[in-house]
């Protein structure tokens, strides 16, 4: 029976060398006869090192510090200090507004309250017809108000709530009071509608804190960026557009001072995030160029309902058509930031994946992922906008107007434009945010980067946990190669 030589023990590890994150281990065995028979291992223990070296972030940083200091700029110079004052005229939303409570509902016949205002006229084959005969025979409601807001606080006064009214009141509701001072006493006040404040309330509390659990510290930064776009869209883009300053610009400053904040405290001040602010920027550039274009070529005035009529006639000096360009712009951004984050975050995980591999693998793999994240995102703006004109696409298609007229409706050709902008912007932000990551992590020549893969041998071999390239044989004492025991 033969036996073998006993095996080498396993190569001792030796201290790390200072100033560098690697450790060495070396083991020495000495056969007989005095051979030498010498193992090596050489393992890359390395942290999560900035893949950016310091020299790419500074390119970063020269094109990123001027354009954050013309925001910076762009702020001051057209802070308004806060809306113009103006006269209240009383139609729709520029009314004054009250809290109020119902505190009695009482039921009687519609005939004795006076409630019809049209009379029937026995035809029941129209709506009017349908509805002057409800309100002639059915029962309505006449109920009692108390204002509990304003300086009439604790005046009551009735409101007559029809059979076939879409908002029936009841005891105990709370709701919103409009006030007309020039109406007579007993009609300056006026139901508007339900007082939705506990409600809203819960549900964004439901939200924040859903968010703060699932995201923890990210999900908190997310909720203080979101509480900061709105303090820039209320302090700064609404009243400097009321103040008369030029609706694109308000809305390309105030976009990128959104994007900047939004995306660095969510993401952190990282060489990542700056290349995501860079495909989020000229993304923007892209979107407000087409939208300057094609909302002139199309002729879209942007007053289109009664909230923009009002807004024309209380500031006639705002460029109507600026403000619906501002919109497209501001709408797009989310979505816009979504996207490029998403895609540098893949192309770093590439690149930490295979450090190896060059700028156009990493463009090729980031694509295949972005063209995924474009068919969903083209479908959900689609979708949304859609959504959003359900009620005016069941009227059009009530009336039995073609695809082409409703088309080219004004109203409706200022959300295809929108959706389509928009679209065309995010579709855009893929390939050059994909790129420019590409880019940026190739062409890195930091140590970090360019000391190869972690847990790779010199020769390119993986590295096991003893230290030794796998696929190459330890050489065994004597550097003999030990004989099997046969069983």
């Amino acid at each position: 029976m033969t036996t073998t030589e006993p095996p080498s023990p396993p190569p001792t590890p030796g201290p790390p060398h200072e100033g560098h994150g690697n450790g060495h281990s070396h083991g020495n065995s000495s056969g007989h006869g005095n051979s030498p028979g010498h193992s090596h291992g050489h393992s890359h223990s390395h942290g999560p090192a900035a893949p950016v070296s310091k020299h790419l972030r500074k390119v970063i940083a020269a094109v990123l510090i001027p354009f954050a200091a013309a925001v910076v700029v762009g702020l001051m110079v057209l802070w308004p200090g806060g809306a113009p004052a103006h006269e209240r005229t009383g139609v729709g939303f520029d009314r004054q507004m009250q809290s109020a409570k119902v505190t009695k509902v009482l039921e009687l016949p519609c005939k004795d309250l006076n409630a019809s205002q049209t009379p029937p006229n026995g035809d029941t084959s129209t709506a009017e017809g349908q509805s002057a005969q409800s309100r002639a025979e059915g029962i309505c409601k006449k109920a009692t108000i108390e204002v509990s807001s304003g300086k009439d606080e604790g005046r009551t006064f009735h409101e007559i709530i029809q059979p076939d009214s879409p908002r029936q009141l009841h005891t105990g509701q709370q709701v919103v009071v409009a006030y007309e001072p020039k109406a007579p006493e007993g009609l300056q006040y006026s139901v508007t509608d339900v007082n939705r404040k506990i409600p809203m309330a819960l549900l964004a509390g439901i939200f924040a804190l859903a968010v703060v659990v699932v995201g923890r510290l990210r999900g908190l930064m997310a909720l203080v960026a979101l509480a900061i776009s709105f303090m820039v869209l209320t302090f700064f883009i609404l009243p400097a557009i009321l103040q008369g300053s030029n609706p694109l610009v308000v809305a390309v400053i105030g976009a990128s001072a959104i994007m900047l904040i939004a995306l660095y405290l969510c993401h952190g001040l990282t060489a990542r995030t700056s290349v995501a602010v860079l495909g989020t920027l000229i993304s923007l550039l892209l979107i407000g160029l087409l939208g300057s274009l094609f909302i002139g070529w199309a002729a879209l005035t942007g007053n289109t309902d009664d909230n923009t009529g009002l807004i024309h006639g209380l500031y006639p000096s705002i460029d109507m058509s600026g403000l619906l360009l501002a919109g497209v712009i501001i709408g797009s951004l989310g979505v816009l930031d979504d996207v490029t984050v998403t895609q540098t975050s893949a192309v770093w995980e590439l690149h930490q994946a295979n450090p190896t591999m060059g700028w156009r693998g990493l463009y090729r793999a980031g694509i295949r992922i972005g063209r995924d994240h474009i068919a969903s995102v083209v479908n959900t703006l689609v979708l949304a906008y859609a959504g959003a004109a359900l009620p005016l696409l069941l009227l059009f298609s009530i009336a039995q107007s073609s695809v082409g007229t409703v088309a080219n409706s004004e109203l409706v050709a200022e959300e295809i434009v929108r959706t389509l902008i928009g679209s065309i912007g995010l579709v855009a932000s893929v390939p050059v945010t994909t790129a420019l990551a590409a880019l940026v992590v190739s062409a890195d020549r930091s140590p970090a980067a360019s000391g190869g893969a972690s847990g790779r041998a010199s020769g390119g071999a993986p590295v096991t946990a003893s230290g030794t390239a796998s696929g190459t044989a330890r050489p065994s004492r004597g550097g003999g190669r030990g004989r099997r025991r046969k069983p």
